[in-house]
């Protein structure tokens, strides 16, 4: 029987392999308790989070869950000890949903880009009029800014799933008189067909999928450009590196 999708998501993997690492930690203290020598709190939490990150390094999940893993109990045993106000835990809780919204389905963290970025993929728009780009994932918005100030020609747009940096980018449009164009959605919900250039600063884990919509909906002639992530097993038509030591642009023409 095929498990249920949820059980497939990282988050939700990341989080039974905590519980999974309680029976091995409980295990030990226990043990070492019969003869006389317990656990400290601190080394159980410890324990844990080293038991967890072998666990997720294991079942092969992203590289910087290990990191979480390892530090989420000791960081949750820290909170507690200093005793804040349980309003401060919403707080923090409601800023995190804002600001990465549904990354736990996605896969697809908070990747900012850089200016270098932004000027290469300007040096790869068309020279005609009336060009479309799009930023899928746009987050805080600075490509799609920047295209639009270079090429004031140019339909420039970005979409972001996350409400608070999506919010943030259609702010700082209208404080600047910017004709950037900022949409709230998930980019699998537009047609790429329409757009001459996509750009992509994504995650690793969903760059199949983006390649397979590409060949679905891109238009003769149009640029599929990724910051960073290749595509396995689809040779990029070009590879450009914006500066010395940094990840490359790869990009590909259908």
């Amino acid at each position: 029987m095929t498990s249920p999708r949820l059980f497939h998501l990282p988050a939700v993997r990341a989080l039974l392999v905590q519980l999974f690492a309680l029976l091995p930690t409980a295990a030990l203290a226990v043990g070492l308790e019969t003869f006389g020598r317990g656990l400290t709190l601190l080394e159980a939490t410890a324990l844990q989070g080293v038991v967890a990150m072998l666990v997720t390094w294991k079942i092969g999940l992203a590289p910087w869950w290990r990191l979480i893993q390892l530090l989420f109990p000791v960081a949750l045993l820290a909170a507690l000890g200093l005793r804040l106000p349980p309003v401060l835990f919403l707080a923090v809780f409601i800023l995190l949903l804002g600001w990465y919204w549904s990354t736990f389905r996605t896969q697809v963290p908070y990747f900012p880009s850089n200016p270098a970025v932004w000027r290469a993929v300007e040096a790869l728009l068309p020279a005609r009029p009336g060009a479309r780009v799009i930023d899928v994932g746009s987050g805080l918005g600075g490509l799609t800014l920047h295209l639009s100030r270079a090429r004031p020609d140019a339909e420039c747009a970005g979409i972001e799933l996350a409400p608070l940096p999506y919010l943030y980018s259609k702010w700082r449009a209208g404080i600047t008189g910017s004709g950037a164009r900022f949409i709230r959605g998930d980019y699998e919900k537009i047609d790429f067909g329409e757009y001459d250039v996509v750009f992509a600063y994504l995650s690793p884990a969903v760059m199949s999928g983006l390649f397979d919509k590409a060949r679905r909906e891109m238009k003769v002639g149009s640029l599929l450009v990724s910051y960073e992530f290749n595509i396995p097993g689809f040779k990029p038509d070009k590879t450009i590196f914006t500066t010395e030591g940094a990840p490359p642009l790869f990009v590909w023409l259908f």
